[in-house]
């Protein structure tokens, strides 16, 4: 016969499970995370798989709902509000925050890399994990970088075969300023504006062109609007995952655990995604009557010679340690071929 401890310990007993209940309930979190590509480009494709893998390594308690096509606004307004804590998550570039972290800027600088294989050893190396500990005083946490790709040049004037060939453009650069003296330099009228704005301009002709990854041309509808191409290889443009830190404070160290392994898997999704994407869409782009320029390494040296005094410029601002040190990564990477 239960007497009356042992009923008013299976009592408590009870309680104490129903409670427990409740909290592990409310410890489930509902977060967003936002970018600018549409739903055809391979990061939309890695954002999918970043939400499906939080949900899967947190056991469910981080919901993660993602947002394309800019719906949450610029790249520009979606780092403030993840600052801010009002968005949870965003991948894109860092390259609004440049002027406050100078490091960034590093990723502007033209002619560093030959190929993805020295991308993707110093997008897993030390410079750039540094970065991320830099940013984290303008309340973010770095989770992963990843790919976007080697940036090229488009326009609906001419084709772009020589420096002299980019004089008078009127080209839609990012709004750093690396990127605008860089262009600057070369001849072309350079003009910073949100990516969101930038196909209609050049469909009203307000710009003659722009620069991006051809994936990202692609998935963007440049073909509709822009006539050439050139295969310059000027910058590669990584992107980086990131969380709110007011939002990350919030998580249990096992949650931060398994979000941070869903972006590393998602971030390595990506750059496959963009490395297979990259070897057909030139195709592409040529049925859909795009003429597709490669420029000379010849042409590219001059180019080089032009814009050198940008990156001498530029090293000494961001910082010449932090710029040897990237660019022995890349050496060393390219000396592991």
């Amino acid at each position: 016969m239960i007497n009356s401890t042992s009923r008013r310990s299976a009592i408590a007993a009870l309680l104490a499970t129903t409670l427990l209940g409740s909290t592990a309930a409310l410890a489930e979190v509902k977060a967003k995370i936002g970018h600018a590509m549409p739903d055809t480009h391979p990061q939309a494709t890695a954002v999918a798989k970043f939400a499906e893998l939080a949900g899967t390594y947190t056991n469910g308690n981080v919901k993660v709902q993602a947002f394309h096509s800019a719906m949450l606004g610029s790249d520009e307004k979606q780092l403030q509000a993840v600052q801010a804590g009002t968005q949870e998550f965003y991948i894109g570039t860092l390259a609004p925050l440049s002027t406050r972290v100078k490091e960034v800027q590093v990723w502007d600088l033209p002619f560093l890399f030959q190929n993805e294989k020295e991308v993707y050893a110093v997008l897993d190396g030390a410079s750039v994990k540094s970065i991320f500990e830099k940013i984290e005083p303008s309340g973010l946490v770095g989770l992963t970088w990843t790919g976007m790709g080697f940036r090229n040049l488009s326009n609906s004037r001419r084709a772009v075969k020589t420096a002299e060939d980019v004089s008078g453009l009127k080209l839609r650069v990012m709004a750093n300023p690396v990127a605008l003296d860089t262009w600057k330099s070369i001849g072309a009228n350079a003009v910073p504006m949100a990516f969101s704005e930038v196909f209609t301009a050049l469909e009203v002709k307000a710009l003659d062109g722009q620069e991006n990854p051809l994936l990202h041309m692609w998935s963007n509808k440049m073909q509709e609007v822009q006539k050439y191409i050139s295969i310059t290889n000027h910058v590669y443009t990584p992107v980086a995952l990131v969380a709110s830190k007011k939002f990350w404070d919030t998580l249990s160290a096992g949650d931060k655990a398994g979000v941070q392994k869903a972006a590393v898997e998602a971030g390595l999704l990506q750059r496959k995604l963009l490395d297979e994407g990259d070897r057909d869409v030139i195709g592409k782009f040529k049925e859909a009557g795009v003429t597709v320029d490669h420029v000379s390494a010849e042409d590219l040296r001059k180019v080089q010679a032009k814009v050198k005094p940008v990156v001498d410029k530029f090293k000494s601002q961001i910082g010449e340690q932090f710029v040897d040190g990237f660019t022995a990564e890349i050496e060393k990477a390219r000396a592991a071929k």
